[in-house]
């Protein structure tokens, strides 16, 4: 298997690695004109939030275009931009990947690659010179349930299952999570693409975070702590979300920022299309290579079944 491939495949990696990470580039809009409304008082608020994500929850799926950017963390510094649509109920994705990121893999790396998620499998469209050396499979797969599953170390399986999880995250479990902030707060009126919005803003801690969180649940006690320590070690307490409600009654953006001691990370999320299909089917079998059974051809010696 030529260098270029495996390469890629490390491209491919560090696509889900950023997908799995996200658990959000548009025009600055202005604030929008007239009097500014009344500040509404947290139960106000909260009624909102509960609303919004009682809609949003039976909307099921939605386009979505998503940037995030890292700063200050070396290597693994740059953005991301993502577009398609998202669906939650089932949880499925059919997105468009492009941004700096991308570029890590070297001379190689693609423009842009488009990515699939069905039945918590990636498949990552990794161009036709990949189709080329690999008698015309273009698609690579990556079950992570299964490759966990597979591998025996609780430790791993843990961490990637967690990581689904954590992708698994919608709009609408976004919101139910901020009910949990004690801060929220009404910014006030503002536009955003076109639309008249609402603005509000909370912060969530660390603890509030792994509360939250399914797969944390899991985890023993020695475990919790441990996670716990390890992400102080890196410096965040938490995480903070602002979120702009329009009209409808349905989340129009949602922006999350998180600062560690190693550098900041946000992420920008515009919705629209609320209930539209999520039509999301995965690429023929006899178009992919699965990424885990070619890592462990790879592993085995010459000659070796």
């Amino acid at each position: 298997m030529s260098t270029s491939t495996w390469r890629r495949a490390g491209i491919a990696l560090t696509a889900v690695a950023v997908v799995t990470g996200v658990a959000g580039c548009q025009d600055g809009d202005a604030k929008a004109g007239g009097a500014e409304p009344k500040a509404q008082s947290h139960g106000d608020v909260t009624k909102v939030i509960q609303a919004a994500y009682e809609k949003t929850s039976a909307a099921k799926a939605a386009k979505v275009k998503m940037t995030m950017s890292i700063e200050g963390a070396g290597a693994g510094a740059g953005t991301i931009e993502m577009t398609g649509i998202q669906g939650w109920a089932p949880a499925v994705m059919d997105i468009t990947m492009k941004g700096s990121m991308l570029g890590a893999g070297g001379p190689d790396s693609p423009q842009q690659m488009h990515m699939i998620m069905l039945d918590q499998i990636m498949y990552m469209d990794m161009g036709a010179q990949q189709a080329a050396e690999m008698d015309g499979k273009r698609w690579m797969k990556l079950d992570m349930k299964a490759a966990a599953d597979a591998s025996g170390d609780k430790a791993l399986r843990k961490q990637l299952t967690g990581g689904l999880d954590n992708m698994n995250q919608d709009p609408a479990q976004q919101l139910a999570l901020l009910l949990d902030s004690p801060d929220l707060k009404h910014l006030g009126a503002e536009k955003v693409n076109g639309m008249e919005t609402q603005h509000y803003k909370g912060t969530l801690t660390l603890e509030q975070m792994l509360k939250a969180n399914e797969s944390s649940k899991l985890l023993s006690k020695e475990d919790h702590d441990e996670l716990i320590a390890n992400v102080k070690k890196v410096g965040l307490k938490g995480y903070d979300t602002e979120f702009w409600v329009a009209e409808d009654g349905y989340p129009a953006r949602m922006d999350i920022g998180m600062t560690m001691a190693q550098g900041t990370m946000k992420m920008r999320a515009d919705y629209s299309d609320y209930g539209t299909e999520a039509a999301v089917q995965a690429p023929p079998a006899k178009d992919t290579v699965d990424l885990f059974e070619m890592m462990k051809d790879f592993g085995k010696e010459p000659g070796q079944a």
